[in-house]
Parts: C-alpha cells; sequence; structure tokens
C-alpha cells in the first residue's frame, strides 16, 4: 500500500507548499482535485501542468490522479436524457484524462454526485445507458494515455445513481474496458452496503483500482469510530498493493492536523497487523 492525499484539504495553498508539507508528513501521492487548480481543466495549460509535475517530484511526491472531476463545473452530466451534454461530458473526461497523464497521474475517480444524480423521470435503466455511452466514447482517449477511470460507488444521502459496489459492476460490464475500474471508500461502503467492509474487498477483489480512507463523521481515518485493523488486514490478504488515499470533507481541526494524525493512525494500523512499510 502506498499513502497518498487528496489535496483539496489544501485549498488556499501555494501548490509547492502542500507537496512539501504532505511529503515530510510522509506522504507520496497527492490525488488533486481539478477545481483548486481552475474552474475547468482545460484553462491549466501545459507548462502549468509541467511545472506542477516538477515540483512535485522534487519534494518526492507523485501526483497519483484526480478526482472530483465535474464538481464545480456546469452544463455536464453523466446521466442526462440530453444527448448534447453527454457528449459534451464525454469531451471534457477526455479533457481530465489528458491533464491527469501530463501531471503524472494514472488514475481518475468518479463520484461527482450532483453531475450523476437522475433527473426528473429518467430511470435507473436508462441511467445506466447514458453512463455506459459517455464512459464509453472516452475510455479509448483515456487508455491511451494510460489513464483508468475508478467508479465510485456512493452513498444514498449523496447520490441516487451507482450506491454499492454492485451497481458498480453493473456499469463496468456495460463499458467493458480494462481500464474502466471500481473505486472503494470507506466511508461510502458504511453508508450504503449490506456487508462488512473486509467482505467487500474480498468479494471485488481484482477489480479495485483505487481505495479512499476516511470515517462517517466525514474526517479521516482514526478520528471516527471505524476500526482499521479488520481493514488493512483485509486489504494486505487481496494483495491490495495501490494507493491508498486520505480524504476528508470536513476541514474544521484544519488541514495540518487531518493529514498528520491520519497518516500516523494508518502506520500504527499497520504495525500492530505487523504490515510495516
Amino acid at each position: 500500500m502506498k499513502f497518498a492525499i487528496c489535496q483539496e484539504l489544501f485549498e488556499g495553498w501555494e501548490w509547492e507548499r502542500q507537496c512539501q508539507f504532505a511529503a515530510s508528513l510522509g506522504y507520496t501521492g497527492m490525488e488533486v482535485a481539478p477545481f483548486t487548480l481552475a474552474s475547468r481543466i482545460t484553462d491549466v495549460s501545459a507548462a502549468q501542468r509541467v511545472t506542477l509535475r516538477e515540483q512535485a517530484a522534487k519534494h518526492g511526491v507523485e501526483i497519483i490522479g484526480l478526482h472530483w472531476l465535474l464538481a464545480k463545473t456546469t452544463g455536464l452530466h453523466l446521466t442526462t436524457r440530453n444527448a448534447e451534454v453527454r457528449r459534451a461530458t464525454a469531451q471534457y473526461v477526455m479533457d481530465l484524462g489528458h491533464a491527469c497523464a501530463d501531471l503524472g497521474g494514472t488514475l481518475m475517480v468518479f463520484g461527482s454526485p450532483a453531475q450523476r444524480n437522475l433527473e426528473d423521470g429518467v430511470t435507473t435503466d436508462e441511467a445506466f445507458e447514458h453512463a455506459a455511452e459517455v464512459f464509453k466514447a472516452a475510455m479509448p482517449a483515456l487508455a491511451d494515455r494510460g489513464v483508468s477511470i475508478c467508479i465510485e460507488p456512493l452513498t444514498p444521502k449523496e447520490t441516487n445513481f451507482i450506491m454499492t459496489c454492485a451497481d458498480a459492476m453493473r456499469l463496468m460490464k456495460m463499458v467493458d474496458h480494462p481500464n474502466f475500474v471500481l473505486h472503494q471508500d470507506v466511508k461510502a461502503m458504511l453508508g450504503s452496503e449490506t456487508k462488512s467492509i473486509p467482505d467487500l474487498i474480498h468479494e471485488y477483489r481484482g477489480h479495485v483500482g483505487h481505495f479512499h480512507v476516511n470515517d462517517t463523521n466525514l474526517l479521516g481515518p482514526g478520528m471516527g469510530d471505524t476500526d482499521y485493523h479488520p481493514i488493512f488486514k483485509a486489504l494486505s490478504d487481496v494483495g491490495y498493493d495501490r494507493w491508498v488515499s486520505v480524504e476528508v470533507f470536513d476541514y474544521k481541526p484544519g488541514a495540518e492536523f487531518i493529514a498528520r494524525e491520519s497518516l500516523s493512525y494508518m502506520r500504527r494500523i499497520l504495525s500492530e497487523l505487523g504490515l510495516d512499510q
């Protein structure tokens, strides 16, 4: 397992300060929310992308990819009946994929609940067809750049489309592309699944391209009631060796505290399990 942090936690900091601080704690990856860079990813120039990548590398940090892909955008939607909007969404996903690769990343987490929720009158079956259409259009360009889409189930509090790993697998089968994979998020699984997280990790082994850690209180691992011993043991048991990213939604304790305590807790759990890195 490799540890990254979702950097919108540091929004308002200079980029190099973000990288330096994350690296000083021991994170080796940064997961970028595009809205922290510009209103649209296409507004981030080629030269800016090179600079961001080089500054991260200078501190020993890898930009692993993007998430919150459609957040704070307008005119984009995954499941709408509007074919023109779906085409624009597919194009923007491709734009994001090019930026992701330019930054050195290889994955993009598709959450964006507001831009995937079912509009009035759209059935769930229609939504799956529309979503599959968008991703099928985008995947060849992403794959050419070595980028994968990680589809993220979310809780019913956040969305009414793709709320379980089984839902995500349904869409994955429709898209039918090796670069279209499953994302698992601790908070989301706790809020929407009937099976335990270790059981879900085992059930979907081989399909998971990325993993987010947090808790139902919207803070980081170790800052809520969730015991991570069985979670990390399950990840180890299935041979998960990809990125584990801290993603929080409540920033009140402060970015420094959240980032430090989350990583410290995860390292302690690994040590107690005999999985020291």
